[in-house]
């Protein structure tokens, strides 16, 4: 991604959303704010919208509020992202310009409809001229998402019944790299002054990181919240386990006592003491020596959770709870069960109480 031209366009990213804008772009600012010099992102939208509008008409300048607790200390800061974006444009009225499947992908011809379908037309086209693979980053929060988003860039050519050649070609010469993508972003606040002036303003927390697969061919900017690492697996069993399994505790301990959001019953001395055992005594034994750091993120996790800025609702993280109950908490008891021979108190209560 290196190069001559700061105002090149080096990025070719799928959707502009908050998260997007408080996250990959933002890095990609800051790098070459400090110094780099890693280009622009084009962001391709799936429909005109308001937000492809709004980059465009800001030539791609916009906020992001950093608000939440970092080391105990309140941090609330404004940047200025200036040298991020490039342009947006909309894949359904300009796809010439910027080239789970969908059954109305049938015809390569026409623009497509599903995120692999447009992926699959990028890459098609960039084969077709003669041009070097891509190293493609997903920032979807599923387990090995660049292998699930290859296979279904195949499965796609397969339906378009595309050439021997171009599947080897995607699968060769492209680079399918795994991530793990964690920070919370709430989007915009009610109230701001740069409102008037910035309509993509977006609120974050301190906490960042973005895991990636480094097999040794990585072409992407340095960054401190990056970490290149040879496996992202341990990195989502410990967002898995410890963050989201604590969300899910959390609906089970403090919705039945009226409490409505995370940053109520995390203040809550009975509710934290409680979950603060639930992680000490449970969840973190349960994963034993598999994750990287799991007391420290533990304990960057229950700040995060005290952010008073963050207004997170238990009824939200409740949609799907039982789901969730089984992905996150389930797997947590039977490892704990495995390793120590009994039954977790905390775990097994909440639990027991679905089945009441």
């Amino acid at each position: 991604m290196q190069g001559t031209d700061p105002d090149r366009e080096s990025v070719l990213q799928f959707g502009g959303g908050n998260f997007m804008r408080a996250f990959a772009d933002l890095f990609l600012h800051e790098t070459n704010s400090s110094g780099g010099d890693h280009g622009r992102a084009v962001v391709v939208t799936s429909t005109v919208s308001d937000r492809s509008r709004w980059i465009n008409q800001q030539s791609g300048r916009y906020h992001v509020v950093v608000r939440g607790l970092r080391e105990r200390q309140r941090i609330d800061e404004t940047i200025h992202v200036c040298r991020a974006l490039s342009r947006a444009l909309s894949a359904e009225s300009q796809w010439p310009q910027g080239l789970q499947l969908s059954d109305d992908d049938r015809d390569p011809h026409e623009p497509p409809v599903s995120f692999p379908a447009k992926l699959l037309a990028v890459l098609s086209h960039r084969h077709q001229a003669g041009l070097q693979g891509l190293t493609i980053l997903p920032c979807e929060l599923v387990d090995n998402n660049a292998e699930r988003l290859h296979s279904l860039v195949l499965e796609q050519a397969r339906r378009w019944r595309c050439s021997d050649v171009l599947l080897a070609w995607i699968s060769e010469q492209c680079h399918w790299v795994n991530t793990l993508v964690d920070r919370i972003v709430s989007g915009q606040p009610e109230e701001h002054p740069l409102l008037e002036q910035d309509a993509l303003l977006t609120v974050t927390e301190p906490f960042v990181l973005w895991a990636v697969e480094d097999r040794g061919n990585l072409d992407l900017f340095d960054h401190a919240a990056i970490l290149r690492i040879a496996d992202v697996t341990p990195y989502s069993l410990r967002k898995v386990r410890i963050l989201n399994g604590a969300h899910t505790a959390l609906v089970a301990k403090a919705m039945p006592l009226g409490i409505e959001t995370v940053g109520d019953a995390i203040v809550d001395p009975d509710v934290q003491a409680w979950l603060r055992r639930l992680l000490e005594e449970e969840i973190l034994p349960a994963l034993g020596d598999r994750v990287e750091d799991a007391s420290g993120f533990a304990e960057a996790t229950l700040e995060r959770f005290a952010n008073p800025w963050m207004q997170h609702r238990l009824r939200d993280i409740a949609l799907h709870h039982e789901t969730k109950v089984e992905t996150r908490l389930r797997p947590t008891l039977d490892d704990f069960v495995d390793r120590f021979g009994r039954q977790p108190l905390l775990l097994s209560g909440i639990l027991d109480d679905r089945v009441r």
